[in-house]
């Protein structure tokens, strides 16, 4: 059943005050604005040069002992949108959102919204059984940059709504995250009140769950204290600022990378986004093409000094961002289209697409990188419908609150491996508010098994559970997943959709490659225990003493220890490394001498 819901008289008030103030910025001819400043806005200079901002929510850091503040992949409560033109990409969002979750759309005239979601344009009259409406007052469509974010102030449970100062002059927008908290019951905590003011942007915010963000240069520059045209800037140290969001957020890393050329908005959720906690989906344009080498640059910058929450490189996915149909890319004037802009809601992933030419094979990439999630693809460059022209897409007209009481699973997925021997040992977090009663590991070697099921009994940490994978043929290829059920009752999975989707693993066997080829003559002589798991020895023979570097990487190349850094004596020289303190996975000790040659061996980490 809908339900139109309507704020109070106090909220009605501060609305009605917020909307008078828009009024006189622009027109309703002018309604559909941009995800940047548009014309008008870039000369507005209200009450002598700063924009005057009501105070609201909670001006404090939200309380609690181990804040965390959720990633976009986990369960969501509510889907929100604001109802601003491009009515029939809402409605198609709407409509397959609302099979995973309630949808909360912010509108201005709820009876004119409903009609059309009732309507036979575009696509039929649609279920309102998961809508909610609020009467309420917006300025534009792109929520996702002045929506507040979903924080947790006891790891899992105490559920808080964290909203900062809006980067643009819609004072409308920048009100509805109290709209929101007011229609959820939710506390909202901001970044309103110096000396506690962080102006920041949805767009340009990723979250991994476990406390590191990723943003562009952008939240340097917005509160470094200039003045915009339209506002002052916060005026904060870089130090300050990675202190206010750690504060906020119960983020302990805060990656910030250089700005692209020639996407003029600077948000991070145009060219990548974080797929769980290990895996980075990163935009690809062909050789020096546009925002590509800046993009890799950056990527590089990211793999080079930052890991994921288990200290193991970020895998990356990339996927292709098509020029504009019959123009070109963004160097040439072309939209900036790209196929990271999208939004999880729950086992579904809206995506933003353009034309057939690159959209089967960006579906295809996601469908893999996620497999079992409902991919729904939603034309973000029709004739009548072309956001994208503006700067945004999907991920840009949406934003999410997540559960009040998360199940966390978090598991870093096993990688291929050449080990025929040793069973394969699964790790994973799991917890909830509640407690966890029973966690099970699920595997087959087909992705539709059947599924054997093993119990997983308590780790050494607290929260963490372990179960093994017999060990399997060489060619086999194996599937799994995570069950885990908490004493509340809730039960929950990860991947989510499972068993429809699963991670998987081949396992190789013993190669000789292209690599053990070109060191057939190196000064290697073994690797022992291949794979290990503890104290492993690196052993190899030097014809006399020979001055070189030692370093131990992992399968990206990146250097993870230096094991010796001087000269090695001729003859038998053995250097060692625990293995315990490594990720599962694939490493290579490389032999570096002054003279420049190298020689590599390969060297396998299963615990």
């Amino acid at each position: 059943m809908i339900r139109f819901v309507f704020p109070s008289a106090k909220s009605t008030m501060l609305l009605a005050c917020l909307a008078v103030l828009a009024s006189t910025a622009w027109s309703q001819e002018e309604r559909i604005l941009p995800k940047g400043l548009a014309p008008w806005e870039l000369d507005m200079r209200p009450m002598g040069g700063a924009l005057e901002r009501s105070s609201r929510g909670i001006p404090t850091p939200p309380p609690g002992s181990d804040l965390r503040t959720a990633a976009e992949w986990e369960e969501i409560e509510v889907l929100t949108i604001t109802w601003e033109g491009f009515n029939c990409i809402l409605k198609q969002i709407a409509e397959a959102a609302s099979q995973e979750c309630r949808v909360v759309i912010f509108s201005e005239d709820p009876n004119e919204t409903t009609s059309y979601l009732t309507s036979g344009t575009c696509g039929g009259s649609m279920s309102l059984d998961s809508i909610e409406v609020v009467d309420a007052s917006t300025n534009s469509i792109w929520i996702r940059d002045y929506g507040a974010n979903t924080v947790y102030t006891e790891w899992n449970d105490g559920r808080v709504l964290v909203d900062w100062i809006y980067n643009r002059p819609r004072p409308a927008d920048d009100a509805i995250p109290d709209a929101l908290a007011e229609h959820m019951g939710i506390d909202l905590y901001t970044t309103l009140e110096a000396p506690l003011d962080l102006m920041n942007t949805g767009g340009n915010w990723m979250s991994d769950g476990f406390g590191t963000a990723f943003a562009s240069d952008l939240v340097l520059e917005e509160n470094n204290g200039d003045f915009a045209g339209w506002t002052t800037y916060p005026d904060h140290t870089e130090e300050e600022i990675d202190g206010l969001v750690e504060d906020y957020h119960g983020v302990h890393t805060y990656v910030k990378m250089t700005n692209l050329p020639f996407d003029g908005i600077h948000h991070i959720d145009m060219h990548m986004k974080l797929l769980d906690e290990s895996t980075l989906l990163v935009a690809e344009y062909p050789a020096g093409v546009a925002d590509g080498p800046q993009i890799e640059a950056n990527l590089q910058y990211v793999l080079s000094n930052f890991t994921t929450r288990w200290g193991t490189p970020f895998n990356v996915v990339r996927i292709p961002s098509p020029p504009e149909q019959g123009g070109g890319y963004p160097n040439q004037n072309g939209d900036y289209l790209t196929y990271s802009n999208a939004v999880f809601v729950n086992n579904s992933i809206l995506l933003p697409t353009y034309y057939q030419q690159y959209d089967t094979t960006a579906i295809r990439i996601w469908e893999e990188a996620m497999p079992g999630y409902n991919v729904v693809g939603i034309d973000c460059d029709n004739n009548g419908s072309n956001i994208i022209a503006l700067s945004g897409a999907i991920h840009c007209i949406t934003h999410s609150v997540g559960v009040e009481d998360p199940l966390m699973i978090s598991h870093l997925p096993l990688s291929d491996t050449e080990d025929t021997v040793n069973p394969f040992t699964v790790v994973a977090d799991i917890s909830h508010r509640s407690g966890i009663v029973g966690a099970t590991l699920s595997w087959s070697t087909s992705e539709n098994g059947p599924w054997n099921e093993v119990a997983m009994e308590d780790g050494a940490v607290v929260d963490t559970y372990v179960a093994t994978i017999p060990n399997q043929n060489a060619g086999t290829k194996v599937h799994y997943f995570i069950s885990a059920e908490a004493a509340s009752g809730k039960e929950g999975n990860r991947p989510m959709p499972a068993p429809q989707g699963s991670w998987s693993f081949r396992v190789t066997g013993p190669t000789t490659g292209l690599e053990e080829q070109a060191n057939a003559n190196s000064p290697w002589s073994a690797v022992y225990p291949n794979p290990g798991k503890a104290i492993s020895c690196f052993e190899l023979n030097l014809p006399g003493p020979t001055p070189c570097r030692v370093e131990l990487r992992n399968a990206m190349g990146q250097r993870i220890q230096t094991l010796h850094d001087g000269t090695l004596q001729g003859g038998t020289q053995r250097l060692f490394v625990d293995a315990a303190t490594l990720a599962n996975g694939p490493y290579l000790v490389v032999l570096t001498t002054d003279n420049g040659q190298t020689w590599s061996h390969r060297w396998m980490v299963h615990h």
